[in-house]
C-alpha cells in the first residue's frame, strides 16, 4: 500500500501493522514513499546500496585490524548490528584476496605443480606421487601441468575455510578454562584467518610494487622468506592481543599459549597447501 498525503494510518507493505513512524515496529521494514518509485529515487537507493555495506564492513575491517579480539567480543556478546557476521566478514576477505593474487599473478596457496616439486619439505614426495598420476594417466608433465595449476586455483579459492576449524581447536583446549562454548572458538578462529588474508592482500601488494619495480617477487626465495616472516610477525602480534581481549590471558600464561597458536598457523598453512596438492592431484 502508497501511503497517500494526509492519510495518518498508513499501513507496513510486508506485514500490514499501522505505521506511527518511518519504520515498522513489527518487521523493521521502512515506509514506502511516493519518491522511492521515481527514477530519481531508484537511483538514490543505488548509491545507498554501495554505500551502505561499507558501514559495517569496512567498521568490522577496522577494528579487526586496529583492536584485535573486539570484534569477536562484541558477537560474544550479541552485538550484530554495527558488524559484519565472522562468516560473511572471511568470505568478503577471501574475495579480496583471490583477486589481489589475480592481480599480481603471485600464488600463495594455489601453489604451482612445479613450486610443488621444488618444495624444500615435500618436494621428493611430490616427485614420487606424481610420477606415478602421469604413468596412470599415460601423459607427460609439460601436458598435466597446466591442467593441474588451473584446477589447483579452483580449489584453493574453495577450501581455504577448511583451514578455521583445525585452528578453533587449539584455542579449545589451550584455554580450556575460559568455559567458552565451541562456537566461540570458532568465531576467534573466522577473525583471525580473515585478519590473515587481509595482512596476505597487504604482502601481495607490496609484491606486486616490487615487480613492478623490475624485481623478481615471489620467484625470489630470501624475499619469500622474509615476507613470510613478516606475516606470521603480524599474527603473533595479532593472536597476542586477541587472547587477551577473548580470553582474558595474562602474562606468562599469555605468552607461553602464544607459542602453540603461532606454531598452529604455520602448520595448518604447510598442510593446507600439501593437502590441496593431494587433492588436485588425484582429482584431475
Amino acid at each position: 500500500m502508497v501511503p497517500q498525503q494526509g492519510n495518518t494510518r498508513a499501513t507496513c507493505p510486508s506485514c500490514d501493522e499501522v505505521l506511527a513512524a518511518s519504520y515498522c515496529p513489527v518487521c523493521g521494514e521502512r515506509a514506502l514513499n511516493p519518491h522511492d518509485l521515481t527514477l530519481r529515487g531508484l537511483l538514490k537507493q543505488v548509491v545507498q546500496t554501495f554505500t551502505s555495506v561499507d558501514g559495517p564492513l569496512l567498521r568490522s575491517f577496522r577494528c579487526l585490524v586496529i583492536r584485535p579480539g573486539v570484534l569477536t567480543v562484541a558477537y560474544l556478546r550479541g552485538q550484530r548490528k554495527s558488524y559484519t557476521l565472522p562468516l560473511q566478514l572471511f568470505l568478503v576477505a577471501n574475495v579480496l584476496f583471490f583477486a589481489m593474487q589475480s592481480l599480481t599473478g603471485a600464488k600463495v596457496f594455489s601453489t604451482p605443480l612445479k613450486q610443488h616439486l621444488q618444495n624444500d619439505i615435500w618436494g621428493g614426495v611430490a616427485q614420487q606421487l606424481v610420477g606415478h598420476r602421469l604413468a596412470t594417466r599415460q601423459t607427460t608433465l609439460d601436458l598435466y601441468a597446466p591442467v593441474f595449476d588451473q584446477a589447483v586455483e579452483v580449489n584453493a579459492k574453495s577450501l581455504i575455510v577448511v583451514m578455521v576449524l583445525p585452528f578453533a581447536l587449539l584455542p579449545a583446549v589451550v584455554f580450556y578454562r575460559s568455559r567458552r562454548p565451541f562456537v566461540a572458538h570458532i568465531v576467534f578462529s573466522l577473525h583471525f584467518y580473515t585478519f590473515l588474508l587481509l595482512a596476505l592482500c597487504l604482502s601481495l601488494a607490496v609484491v606486486g610494487i616490487v615487480q613492478l619495480l623490475g624485481g623478481p617477487g615471489l620467484e625470489s626465495v630470501n624475499f619469500d622468506h622474509a615476507l613470510s616472516i613478516v606475516e606470521l610477525a603480524g599474527c603473533a602480534i595479532y593472536l597476542y592481543i586477541a587472547a587477551g581481549v577473548v580470553y582474558g590471558a595474562r602474562g606468562a600464561v599469555r605468552m607461553l599459549t602464544l607459542l602453540p597458536l603461532v606454531a598452529a598457523v604455520a602448520g595448518i598453512y604447510l598442510s593446507y597447501r600439501f593437502a590441496l596438492l593431494l587433492i588436485t592431484l588425484y582429482s584431475t
